[in-house]
Order: structure tokens, then sequence, then C-alpha cells
């Protein structure tokens, strides 16, 4: 069941810390069709922590109807922001199970951008595929392959925290479907996470961008040799 008070009080809350004159060059730079309050992240942060304190979903299915509900009826961009922090919020780190990458997929393809699909992806997909890769890791790899910009995305990027814990096959796996992928989100995703990976194993990462030669575009290529001497 939805918890209206904490639907409420979020709008509320960012509806406070509305600053009209920022919100304007905050949607231009987004390049949102959805306009901003002109709450940026410290702030929101700020009022949100105290009404998320006071009150606890009790149950995983109230926690999922209510972010869905910020998510689905937002009116600013700042409310699905707080759809995603409120997915993050520390007191429900028990209820992320595998059943509940339905509802950050959701997210991914309806918000369609960087700014959603970046945090998602490397703070809520990345650590279920850690606690439940058997779970997962099917499913990422079947977003590698998909239709959507924006799955595939995910599927690349989410790896970015793991380190040494990388599962070497399934990220070079996705890369590998994107590699003729002429857009600039995949191309970019391709690089960090390669970049990232490289902080821990340079030399693999150079091997494999050797071995992929040309295959590999020269962004992707770029951004995964960034901090490699």
């Amino acid at each position: 069941m939805v918890d209206g008070w904490l639907v409420a009080e979020v709008r509320a809350a960012l509806a406070g810390a509305a600053d009209p004159a920022r919100a304007p060059g905050m949607q231009a730079y987004m390049k949102s069709d959805m306009p901003y309050r002109g709450v940026p992240k410290p702030a929101r942060a700020r009022v949100l922590r105290p009404v998320f304190a006071a009150r606890t979903l009790a149950d995983p299915l109230g926690w999922t109807a209510t972010a869905l509900t910020l998510w689905r009826e937002a009116a600013y961009r700042e409310e699905r922001y707080a759809a995603i922090d409120l997915t993050g919020h520390r007191a429900y780190r028990a209820y992320q199970q595998a059943g509940t990458l339905e509802m950050y997929e959701e997210m991914v393809v309806t918000g369609a951008w960087w700014d959603y699909v970046d945090e998602i992806a490397s703070h809520r997909v990345g650590p279920l595929l850690a606690a439940d890769p058997a779970a997962i890791r099917p499913v990422v790899l079947r977003w590698s392959r998909d239709g959507d910009l924006w799955r595939r995305r995910t599927s690349i990027i989410c790896q970015l925290s793991f380190k040494a814990a990388t599962d070497l096959d399934l990220l070079y796996a996705c890369i590998d479907a994107n590699l003729d992928d002429r857009d600039f989100f995949i191309r970019k995703a391709i690089g960090w996470a390669l970049r990232q990976y490289a902080w821990t194993d340079p030399a693999e990462v150079r091997r494999f961008v050797t071995a992929r030669g040309d295959a590999l575009s020269p962004l992707s290529r770029r951004e995964a040799l960034k901090n490699i001497g």
C-alpha cells in the first residue's frame, strides 16, 4: 500500500526548498522536459532526511509502491530523484532482493536519461548483482542485447564499484554486444566501465583494448586508457 503521508511530505519538503531562480538552469543543463524545483542534491538530501526518518515503511510492497508513486506521478524532476533516494535509504537494505529489479528496470526505461540511469545502475542494480548473481546475472546479460539503450547502458556500467570482484566475463559480454552501437551514451559507458576496472588491473584493460582493435570506438578506447600510464 502506498504511504500517502510520505509522498505528500516529500513533495512538500521539495517545494519548501525550491529555488525558482536556479530551476531553469538545472532543467536546461539536463535537457529535461520535466521542470525542476531548483533543489540541488545537497539541499535535497538535507530536507528529505527528516522525512525519511519520520516514517519507516514496514514491508517491501509498501516501500516499492511508495517509491513508484513518487516516480510515476512526479511533476518535478527532484521528485524522481527523491524516489531513487528512497529506494537507497539504509532503512530498506533488507528489501533489496532480486524481485526489486523490476522496479529499477521501470525507472531505467521510463527515466531514459543518464542522471537517473547511472545512479540506478551503479548503486541499485550493481549491489543486487553482487548479492545474488545467480538471479541477476542472466538479466543483466539479456539487457546487454536489449533494444532499449538504457537497459544496455545499465548492463555495461552496473559493475563500476566492483573492483577485483568484477565479473569480467559478464562485463566483456556486455561490451561486446554493443561494440557496433554508435550511440554516445553506449560508447561512453564502455570506456567508463573499462577505465574504472583499470584502477584494479590496468594490464588487463590494455590487453582487452588491444584485442578488440578497431572494433572499439575511439571514444571508448580513449576513455578506457585515460588513467593508464
